[in-house]
């Protein structure tokens, strides 16, 4: 039986409950090592996402777009009720407030204080790791081999062995792909994957860039010009995105339906071999001095106590 079909009118204490799903679900997804899956699941929320996700079809979407012919309007809105907006639209507005704010956050610190923010997230990335490995079976060597894939892949993709093809718009429509596919993922972060392929601080310094710049516009302090480029780098990531949502995300889910456990393995091997990634970028700006060490290493640890007590207060990760 699938999820019950969504009803179209829902109260505003509903919007703003679902709003409040959005904040912590795109918190999570902001910080490397941390699940928006995962929050997802805790809240009770996940089964409605993925039915919400896997209905957005382009056959909706283009019964959605046609809606205009009031020959159409009915099959528009069977579209709409199919595809959850109600859920989906104030999930998302959510998720974006919370990205927002946190990308501002992120730009200051890693200008001012890049090995306070990337010790942090290596911390974050690595408890993430062992939480997600002790909770996973090694049970035969397909097991340990899909592990060491992802692990061997995520750290060839890291220290840029291995590159994304493309750059510049390209780069950026196949990280938000990636990301966004991840954001649905239990145990996988999609600033995670940003940062694998050395895209997260760019990215967050262009969203804050953007705000900024529609902020100036706003008060009637700013220009169009200030606004376009970094405008353009958030609408090619949220194209990115919904292309994802459309293709890998889907991929993901049929891997986890035929072979759950070797997907879960392969992915949480991703984690693993992300975990040196945030220190490539203290590198391009400190030399690894003593205290530089030290001062990554006690950063690293606050990171995996937080992350090591976060799941502690939400009692595991459930592979299932």
């Amino acid at each position: 039986m699938g999820y019950p079909l969504p009803q179209w009118t829902v109260d505003r204490l509903e919007l703003v409950r679902i709003y409040g799903y959005g904040l912590c679900m795109g918190t999570a997804d902001a910080l490397p090592g941390v699940s928006g899956g995962t929050v997802a699941l805790l809240l009770g929320f996940y089964g409605r996402l993925i039915a919400a996700i896997t209905a957005l079809t382009p056959g909706r979407v283009s019964a959605v777009v046609r809606g205009y012919d009031p020959d159409r309007r009915g099959q528009a809105r069977e579209a709409l009720v199919e595809m959850d907006l109600v859920f989906l639209l104030p999930l998302g507005v959510g998720m974006v407030t919370a990205v927002a704010l946190i990308a501002g956050a992120v730009s200051a610190l890693a200008n001012s204080h890049p090995v306070v923010l990337y010790g942090f997230f290596t911390g974050l990335i690595a408890a993430s790791a062992v939480v997600l490995f002790r909770s996973l079976e090694f049970a035969s060597a397909e097991h340990v081999l899909a592990a060491a894939a992802g692990t061997g892949l995520a750290v060839l993709v890291a220290s840029n062995v291995i590159q994304l093809p493309g750059s510049g718009p390209l780069l950026i429509l196949v990280a938000g792909a990636f990301a966004i596919s991840a954001m649905i993922l239990p145990g996988v972060s999609g600033a995670l994957i940003l940062i694998l392929i050395g895209q997260y601080e760019f990215l967050s310094t262009e969203l804050t860039a953007f705000l900024e710049a529609l902020g100036n516009l706003v008060s009637g302090g700013g220009t169009i010009e200030a606004a376009l480029e970094p405008g353009t780098t958030v609408v090619l990531f949220v194209a990115g995105g919904f292309v994802g949502l459309l293709t890998i995300a889907r991929v993901v889910r049929r891997a986890l339906e035929y072979r759950r456990d070797l997907t879960l393995l392969f992915l949480v091997g991703l984690v693993a071999g992300s975990i040196p990634a945030p220190l490539y970028n203290i590198a391009e700006t400190h030399a690894w001095t003593t205290s530089v060490v030290v001062s990554t290493a006690m950063w690293a640890l606050l990171g995996a106590v937080v992350l090591f007590g976060l799941d502690t207060l939400a009692g595991g990760f459930d592979p299932e």
